[in-house]
């Protein structure tokens, strides 16, 4: 029997993100579910802040030298590899001069939202998918983490759904306590219409606050993991009204095992809600 392929997408990964709850989850789930017996394949921005001499990343010439076309114009995007210490499992960097070599992560010296942050994330989302694809890899289950991969299961979903790398792929998506003041770009709906995506499939979109963008990860997963018991009343609603199935992995004694288990639910196409 083949192995189930997991991708694991997110914003943060230890030790090459400051350690936070995501950093610290998207770092322990990948090992989990691998010595499980699961193929793994992991995901995250090449920040600035990431020193690439001492996490030892390298270009993987290959998988580089594509362009991602964001609102009609072209961004090149480069590939990069590194090994998380200890354990045999690597982290491919989604990286692009413009977008991701500022020395910050979200937010500038006054802690204000980068004003293309809506760009940043549709570059990461589009560039890991099709990357994947480039690998020859079709991942069963997509793992996404924190709200700067709310568009990837919109993307899995709509923008590749008739490509055969995604067409049997299930996405969960984690949520956690990572809110932001504020909204993004409110011409983020008109830059993601740019790929044939009509408004009415993109939620709430015109008003990307942190919930909308949440709300939008869950209108596309078919599995939701909550990490922690802050989400927000609106979005907490919106979920239990989906039906969509929910782990709350902050109640379980064992919780790795236990979304371990969530992914084979989520890939056999159960409908259970578990919460």
């Amino acid at each position: 029997m083949d192995k189930t392929r997991v991708l694991f997408v997110s914003q943060e990964i230890l030790p090459f993100s400051p350690e936070s709850s995501i950093a610290e989850s998207a770092r322990q789930i990948p090992q989990a579910v691998h010595e499980r017996g699961k193929e793994t394949r992991i995901f995250m921005p090449r920040y600035g802040k990431i020193n690439e001499r001492r996490h030892q990343l390298h270009e993987v010439i290959r998988l580089s030298g594509m362009n991602i076309i964001l609102d009609d114009t072209d961004h090149p995007l480069i590939i990069k590899v590194a090994s998380i210490p200890q354990i045999r499992l690597q982290v491919y960097f989604i990286d692009n001069e413009e977008f991701f070599h500022r020395k910050a992560i979200f937010h500038n010296e006054n802690e204000e939202l980068f004003p293309d942050n809506d760009l940043r994330m549709i570059f990461f989302a589009k560039g890991v998918l099709e990357t994947v694809k480039k690998l020859g890899w079709a991942p069963d289950i997509i793992h996404c983490h924190g709200w700067f991969t709310s568009l990837l299961p919109m993307y899995v979903k709509k923008l590749f759904s008739d490509d055969p790398h995604y067409t049997d792929s299930k996405v969960v998506f984690s949520l956690y306590d990572d809110k932001f003041s504020g909204t993004l770009d409110k011409k983020l709906s008109k830059k993601v219409s740019f790929d044939n995506i009509p408004a009415s499939d993109m939620g709430d979109l015109a008003f990307p606050s942190h919930d909308n963008l949440m709300k939008l990860g869950i209108q596309y997963a078919d599995g939701i993991i909550i990490n922690d018991k802050n989400t927000s009343p609106e979005v907490e609603e919106y979920l239990i009204e989906s039906g969509i199935p929910i782990l709350r992995q902050y109640e379980e004694a064992d919780p790795l095992t236990a979304i371990d288990e969530f992914f084979d639910s989520v890939h056999a196409g159960k409908s259970v809600l578990i919460d």
